[in-house]
């Protein structure tokens, strides 16, 4: 079944942090680059598929940390790539400030299993 389907990926960003957006755009980039480099090494199949579809992905949201690593590890026990980016501290944020995480690509279904009931950013 996962052969037949679309591929996405999805950006999770924490909203407490209040970045501005600027900086939010370049944490959304950041996931979503390394994210992908991960499926190209672990699901080179998936990486191909999602960027021959169109590079599919969405932004959503959540409350804080804690909700991103529970994410990450939801990602992590469904074998989705998965990429949490931290902020070197060099403008806004603290060195070390974790900000969003990159999910996918991966089939949709798979994806929405993780993120489906976020709210789009």
């Amino acid at each position: 079944m996962a052969e037949k389907s679309q591929m996405k990926q999805a950006v999770v960003v924490r909203v407490d942090l209040k970045m501005g957006k600027g900086k939010l755009a370049a944490q959304v980039a950041h996931a979503s680059l390394s994210a992908a480099e991960e499926a190209m090494e672990r699901r080179p199949e998936w990486y191909a598929r999602w960027k021959e579809g169109g590079q599919a992905k969405i932004v959503v949201k959540v409350q804080d940390e804690e909700g991103l690593q529970e994410l990450f590890r939801k990602s992590r026990s469904a074998r989705l790539p998965a990429a949490l980016i931290q902020d070197r501290g060099l403008t806004q944020l603290e060195p070390g400030t974790i900000t969003c995480l990159g999910i996918g690509p991966g089939p949709d279904e798979e994806v929405d299993m993780i993120t489906g009931k976020l709210k789009l950013l």
